[in-house]
């Protein structure tokens, strides 16, 4: 893992939509269905849109039939991490970037094997980039 990257929310305003921003730094959801990487299948890695860390590949997508795109596993363990959240009245494990603590979405114990799990995140919080290309961090 590289070094966190920590930024003012005015810095992240200047780099962010304010579509990524209300999601990744203000830990909002992007209504079901409505998100550009629900029905892809191109190869390649899906990063974060706020400094590019490498989350998920290809590979471990599956349609889930929630609404949002859901994967089996992240790239490595410390690409994601995990928190309890409790917001809405209910208790549910927030996942974020393990980088720049970007809210990603949610994970959920009701995925397919090998794994059982479901990581349901948010279109918005991620890039995909095409298998092939280079991965490229954001630095300030």
């Amino acid at each position: 893992m590289v070094d966190k990257l920590v930024l003012s929310d005015e810095e992240w305003r200047k780099r962010l939509t304010p579509e990524e921003f209300q999601v990744l730094r203000q830990h909002g959801t992007e209504r079901p269905w409505a998100g550009c990487f629900v029905g892809t299948k191109e190869p390649g890695t899906y990063v974060c849109a706020g400094c590019g860390n490498p989350l998920f590949k290809s590979g471990e997508k599956f349609e889930s039939g929630t609404g949002w795109p859901s994967f089996t596993r992240p790239l490595q363990a410390d690409s994601v991490t995990e928190y309890q959240d409790r917001s809405y009245g209910m208790i549910r494990t927030e996942v974020r970037c393990g980088r720049c603590d970007g809210h990603l979405g949610h994970v959920f114990p009701d995925g397919p094997p090998p794994t059982g799990l479901r990581y349901c995140m948010n279109s918005v919080a991620m890039k995909h980039v095409p298998e092939g290309q280079p991965l490229q961090l954001v630095t300030k």
